[in-house]
């Protein structure tokens, strides 16, 4: 079996596992269920995370230079890793380059931009939820609502920073030092793709006003060379 083939027939059971642990996980930091519930939730989190850690070390054991490939895949390592980068999963049907392929100037402006929305939203929504279950219970802390997880999150993608909510604990900061980089790729990105848009559109509406003259119709420029111009004598061609 090839990398491949492996990676087309475990993308959709590793997308339903995506959905299924950002489900567990939301319920069980939000919902705060009782124990038994909890276990479960817990249980169907590290089944997921297993599934994840099975496929990154089949693509290893697939890859025709296990070491070339483990440097240049260091998104997949990451999701085994780290818990809140599993549900970027989701966005691996959009993956970019696809996003770009076989499309014309103003298609790709528009696909990235929906790219780009969908990562951030992902991002925004498993940061806050990471936050939330560091913060929630440490001693000063001040994020212990997702209400709150969401408004910080938000402020933070954006790079406003009120800073009237601020994660206190170790795990939580290192996610928003995360959800910081994020937010400065959205921003780039976003600029990127309107600054692309209105060089474009200024180009064209330059382009259109300024036509080269051999480009004006034949009949009118045979009109202008039989115009008889004042004070000169006028010739007749035979």
């Amino acid at each position: 079996m090839t990398q491949e083939t492996w990676q087309k027939h475990s993308q959709r059971p590793l997308i339903v596992a995506a959905f299924v642990f950002l489900a567990a996980y939301s319920i069980l930091v939000i919902a705060q269920p009782p124990e038994p519930s909890a276990d479960a939730l817990t249980f169907v989190i590290w089944l997921t995370w297993a599934a994840f850690g099975i496929d990154y070390i089949v693509k290893l054991m697939l890859a025709p230079r296990r070491r070339r490939w483990f440097l240049r895949h260091p998104m997949d390592l990451l999701i085994v890793v780290i818990p809140a980068a599993r549900p970027l999963l989701l966005l691996r049907p959009l993956r970019l380059r696809k996003v770009m392929d076989r499309a014309p100037g103003t298609a790709i402006r528009a696909r990235v931009m929906a790219y780009v929305v969908a990562s951030a939203v992902l991002l925004l929504y498993t940061v806050a939820l990471s936050v939330l279950s560091f913060e929630r219970g440490a001693p000063g802390a001040n994020i212990t609502s997702m209400g709150d997880s969401l408004w910080w999150a938000v402020v933070t993608i954006t790079t406003v920073g009120y800073g009237d909510l601020y994660p206190v604990t170790v795990p939580g900061r290192l996610a928003a030092s995360a959800l910081m980089i994020g937010g400065f790729v959205v921003l780039g990105m976003v600029t990127a793709v309107l600054s692309s848009w209105v060089i474009e559109s200024v180009t064209a509406a330059t382009s259109s006003r300024t036509k080269a003259p051999h480009d004006r119709p034949a009949h009118s420029l045979n009109e202008t060379d039989n115009m008889h111009t004042p004070g000169k004598p006028r010739t007749d061609r035979r």
